[in-house]
């Protein structure tokens, strides 16, 4: 809830960008936007940039955990880089999903288009990245240019959040 003039507001509106497709990203941002869903809030997703990997057909189901860089992994860099080291931790996060019976990123993208939430890829990173509409999922809403996005961002109670 927000508080304005000492009134609660519900939020109407959770607007997602997501940047990076790692797959502790992406879980996270469906999450969020699904959550919001059951909550009765609007929500939306932005890919932009390395996040159109997870609206790529041909990428959505190999989206790794990044091992190097990533201090939430509690492990040297140089281990996080040795080869098979992103391997084994992707399939160890995806087994953990599995049991919490989280869909595969595809199977989550249906549900999230059915549920009402948009799925936008960013105009610029497409272009940057010379991607085609043709090669991203078919539950795809549309291709916008960042000022699209902003104007479906306008009004009361809507929330940005940048993943």
């Amino acid at each position: 809830m927000i508080m304005e003039n000492g009134e609660d507001k519900p939020i109407k509106k959770m607007m997602l960008i997501l940047s990076k497709a790692t797959i502790d990203n992406v879980y996270a941002c469906f999450i969020l936007a699904n959550g919001a869903r059951m909550e009765g809030i609007e929500s939306e997703i932005f890919f932009t940039f390395f996040g159109l990997e997870a609206i790529q057909k041909k990428k959505l189901e190999h989206l790794h955990v990044a091992t190097v860089g990533n201090p939430a992994m509690h492990i040297p860099t140089l281990l996080g880089g040795l080869p098979g080291m992103e391997a084994l931790a992707t399939k160890m996060m995806k087994s953990e999903m599995e049991k919490l019976d989280i869909p595969p990123v595809g199977e989550f993208l249906e549900i999230l288009a059915a549920s009402g939430t948009k799925l936008w890829a960013c105009k610029l990173a497409m272009d940057m990245f010379h991607i085609e509409e043709k090669h991203l999922i078919d539950d795809l809403d549309g291709v916008l240019t960042v000022g699209d996005f902003y104007v479906r961002a306008q009004g009361d109670n809507t929330h940005l959040l940048f993943i």
